[in-house]
């Protein structure tokens, strides 16, 4: 008896048919390699062509049954390299359209065509850099200190009597556990610790933040920021000290500025003196702002007291030295003529917009 094959059965095993799969296999590995979708439903369409049941490469594993032994292993080679570069490219392409899909989505098409804008510095930071640049080019270094500090450098050292006032509860804050540590009151501490690590000659700027116990206002907050220089060296007169300052005035508010000094009384300092500058709106003629008086008050100074050398190592006989301290609040309140100091902290967009200019 004769067993026939079947016609399918007949052309798969004909070498000539076995060299059409190879050409075909090669020719579906080109079209997955130029596969290309702009949506999900065209990935998905083409996952199904080529990858479902009914797909063209399931389809060639169908028929690789009927491939002759000799043969199974170059062509099974050939099939699942085929696969597996179709899975890879359909992979990537979802993963591509994922993407696009996910910065679309971010866009926000409400938002405005203008560039972003970028921050500014705060209004504190403009003129505290201005007042270091202004003394850094009278010769004055920087100097910074620790914002908690001990009774010493605040207050002993500074030459402040143990019943004066500023040691009171009302003015200082102070550490409940350790009543010989507080939040300093003023940067002088700063100049004491220089002072005590460094001979003459010392000259020196110390801005910080200071803190006192006092009610928040307008007028009064219960921190704020100083910069205070120091000046030791031998010779030094007040006349020294009054120059200094009528340059400071000059570069900060104007060539025309003019500055008056009147008597004060500061533990630190003897003698003592508040310095005033004519005002900056009126140009010392008398308005609202200066009160009528054509001065603004801007700061304290005086020539160091000799018990403030001594407490921190420094041979007053030998030296001399002038001091002074203004709030920086102060002096940005004058230029800007921002009337409530509260504004400073309070973080309003609005308000930091007008400074742009000054940055």
């Amino acid at each position: 008896m004769t067993i026939r094959k079947n016609k399918k059965e007949s052309i798969v095993n004909h070498p000539t048919a076995n060299i059409m799969m190879l050409d075909k296999i090669q020719s579906l590995l080109q079209e997955v390699e130029n596969l290309t979708a702009n949506s999900a439903e065209e990935i998905e369409q083409l996952r199904i062509k080529y990858l479902s049941k009914k797909g063209a490469i399931t389809a060639l594993m169908a028929d690789f049954r009927n491939v002759p032994v000799e043969q199974k292993k170059e062509i099974g080679i050939k099939i699942n390299e085929l696969k597996d570069k179709a899975q890879e490219k359909i992979n990537a392409l979802r993963d591509a359209f994922a993407v696009q899909e996910t910065d679309a989505n971010h866009l926000d098409i409400t938002r405005t065509a203008y560039p972003i804008g970028l921050g500014t510095r705060h209004p504190l930071t403009i003129v505290k850099n201005e007042i270091i640049d202004i003394f850094s080019r009278l010769g004055f270094s920087l100097a910074e200190g620790p914002e908690v500090e001990d009774d010493w450098h605040v207050f002993s050292s500074m030459n402040f009597a143990d019943d004066h006032p500023a040691r009171d509860m009302q003015d200082t804050f102070f550490v409940e556990s350790h009543p010989d540590i507080i939040l300093r009151t003023h940067t002088s501490s700063v100049q004491a610790r220089v002072m005590e690590k460094q001979q003459p000659p010392v000259r020196v700027i110390c801005p910080g933040r200071v803190y006192r116990n006092e009610a928040i206002s307008a007028r009064a907050h219960c921190f704020f920021h100083q910069v205070e220089g120091l000046y030791v060296d031998e010779k030094v007169s007040f006349t020294d000290l009054k120059q200094v300052l009528l340059l400071f005035a000059k570069e900060m508010f104007g060539e025309d500025t003019q500055i008056r000094l009147r008597p004060s009384y500061f533990p630190f300092t003897e003698p003592s003196a508040e310095m005033d500058v004519s005002c900056t709106l009126c140009k010392g003629k008398g308005c609202n702002m200066c009160k009528g008086s054509g001065w603004l008050e801007i700061l304290g100074c005086g020539m160091v007291h000799p018990n403030v050398l001594e407490a921190n190592g420094i041979d007053s006989t030998k030296y001399k030295g002038y001091a002074f301290g203004m709030g920086i609040e102060r002096i940005t309140n004058l230029k800007y003529q921002v009337k409530d100091l509260r504004l400073f902290s309070e973080n309003d967009v609005r308000f930091l917009k007008e400074f742009e200019a000054a940055n």
